[in-house]
């Protein structure tokens, strides 16, 4: 089933994460929170580490997804972005689709696999993009 799911867009296989990479230590500065958005999400996690964070695209970007934010130790979620930011429906599309671009611009970026809680996950070690996605957010909450 592997060749089918990679001709047909499926999950793909990437190399695992090194353990002495930025990323990973980026990674297990949040790990509790990783794992805890990994036991309520039962969708794909796509992780962008960052320094003491995290963006997590959840689903299938960069068309049907969402997008947690784990931050001063806790997990943001897209709809929690938007209520305490008092965000229209319109503002929150808007939102959706910059972050949907921003993924695309990623599309080249190097991916890795993590387990995080005994589930995949994929990383993606970019600076171009957790700059992106945090400017877009930052944004959209200012």
């Amino acid at each position: 089933m592997g060749m089918l799911d990679k001709l047909f867009g499926g999950n793909k296989d990437y190399p695992p994460l090194p353990e002495d990479n930025e990323a990973q230590a980026n990674i297990n500065q949040v790990r509790a929170q990783l794992e805890e958005l990994a036991h309520r999400a039962p969708d794909k996690l796509e992780v962008v580490p960052a320094e003491r964070e995290a963006f997590v695209f959840l689903g299938k970007p960069p068309k049907r997804f969402g997008i947690a934010w784990i931050h001063d130790g806790k997990v943001s979620s897209l709809k929690e972005l938007a209520e305490e930011n008092k965000l229209s429906q319109l503002e929150v599309g808007k939102l959706v689709n910059k972050l949907g671009r921003a993924y695309e611009h990623a599309s080249e970026t190097p991916r890795f696999s993590t387990e995080v809680s005994g589930k995949q996950a994929v990383v993606i070690p970019s600076k171009g993009l957790e700059r992106e996605v945090r400017q877009i957010i930052e944004s959209a909450i200012h």
